[in-house]
């Protein structure tokens, strides 16, 4: 992509209300815009990050057996009755409203209760499962906080994924196969060996949970480890965890993290009070059993952002950069760059070209920086008079020339 195409613009300064170092840096750099106080909109640099953290989670979720699906944002009423979830006294983060006859509806701030609703009407037998399905989708909570940028948003993109079983000890199963999923999704987003699989309060949802969080200075939760990581505890269930799981707690040491996903075990309480039961192998009437698997795609984004940038702008990992390769040509005459351009997109590497003119060097390689692609090459006399092109891994303090002969094979090595 020419960067001279692209319609959004960095800048010096981000909104004066925005004090979240994610959102600084995504405004500044043009991946994001604020809307209001929790709500953003992402322009092609932002989409391009969200659509591959979107694709890293679906080939994960496609292989652990999981279909995918786009459920609605309008919500029934009766849907969440039954379990007593439209009360806003169980879950307070509804945003409410009214059709035009009346009826009054809801913005989906999650679907366990719709997806058995739907379910009900494909699932009959225990020949049917157990089924497991999964969406991307643009959920809506009236949070009372929204000031970790797109860590904690009123408005936000989640992957939630919805397991239904005959059995107890399938769903348990599924559970952990579920569990090892996640733990390869956040690999290779690139904080894996930060991320811990927790135990939590189940909130809205039931009484424990268990939570993946990433250790982060501007995380909103305290998580208690113990000291060979195998352990930890949201500091909201602290006492009650470690009664249940039988540990001392005094071993556990405090750190600041940030939820990335979320997991239940609803077992067969939302079947029943619901009334959607599966027929058995004697004919007999059974609840199904329920687990549901969320990750918050743009709260990981804000998280990768957090932990890795640097005091010049972001620094993403390359398997969810928006382009691998940022080209930058100085000087008046960038044909020598227009034909690596056109050599790297032939090799099918994915590259931003800075082609502007008037823009002076400095604020280019200022601008690389902010935005943070893995690899910057430079194209310009100089380079050119040491013998091909200046390349540079984002984090590294210097580069290298490489002959323009050798270009193509040593970005390909390097990604």
């Amino acid at each position: 992509m020419r960067q001279s195409q692209l319609f959004t613009k960095t800048r010096k300064e981000a909104p004066s209300d925005e004090v979240a170092k994610n959102a600084q840096l995504l405004i500044r750099a043009g991946y994001a815009y604020k809307v209001m106080a929790g709500v953003y909109a992402y322009t092609p640099l932002g989409l391009r990050v969200l659509e591959k953290i979107k694709q890293i989670v679906r080939e994960e979720m496609n292989t652990a057996g999981g279909q995918e699906i786009v459920m609605t944002s309008l919500q029934k009423k009766s849907t969440w009755e039954g379990t007593g979830r439209w009360d806003d006294a169980v879950v307070d983060v509804w945003f409410k409203s009214k059709l035009k006859d009346d009826t009054e509806v809801g913005l989906a701030w999650s679907h366990e209760e719709a997806i058995l609703e739907m379910m009900q009407s494909f699932i009959k037998s225990y020949k049917d499962l157990p089924a497991s399905v999964y969406q991307f989708q643009t959920k809506l909570r009236n949070e009372l906080r929204a000031k970790s940028g797109i860590m904690r948003g009123r408005e936000f993109v989640m992957k939630d994924m919805y397991s239904l079983h005959t059995t107890k000890e399938d769903m348990d199963m599924y559970y952990d196969k579920i569990i090892d999923a996640y733990k390869k999704c956040y690999e290779r987003f690139g904080i894996g060996e930060s991320t811990f699989v927790t135990f939590a309060s189940g909130g809205a949802f039931t009484k424990f949970s268990h939570e993946f969080q990433t250790i982060c200075d501007a995380g909103e939760d305290v998580l208690y480890v113990n000291e060979d990581q195998s352990v930890a505890v949201n500091e909201e269930v602290l006492d009650d965890a470690t009664h249940e799981l039988g540990i001392d707690k005094t071993v556990l040491k405090p750190v600041k993290s940030a939820e990335v996903g979320n997991i239940f075990k609803f077992g067969t309480e939302k079947s029943e009070k619901m009334g959607i039961y599966f027929t058995d192998s004697e004919g007999a009437q059974r609840p199904i059993y329920l687990a549901s698997y969320g990750i918050g795609i743009t709260r990981v984004m804000g998280v990768v952002v957090e932990k890795f940038a640097d005091d010049k702008g972001i620094v993403w990992p390359a398997s969810i950069a928006p382009f691998q390769v940022h080209l930058l040509g100085l000087g008046e005459d960038m044909a020598d760059a227009d034909r690596v351009y056109q050599d790297l997109i032939d090799a099918g590497v994915e590259v931003l070209y800075d082609d502007r003119t008037g823009v002076m060097a400095g604020e280019k390689f200022a601008d690389a920086d902010l935005l943070g692609m893995p690899t910057r090459i430079v194209i310009s006399k100089r380079s050119l008079e040491n013998g091909g092109a200046e390349v540079k891994g984002r984090t590294r303090s210097e580069g290298e020339i490489v002959p323009l002969t050798n270009l193509i094979a040593h970005v390909q090595k390097t990604h």
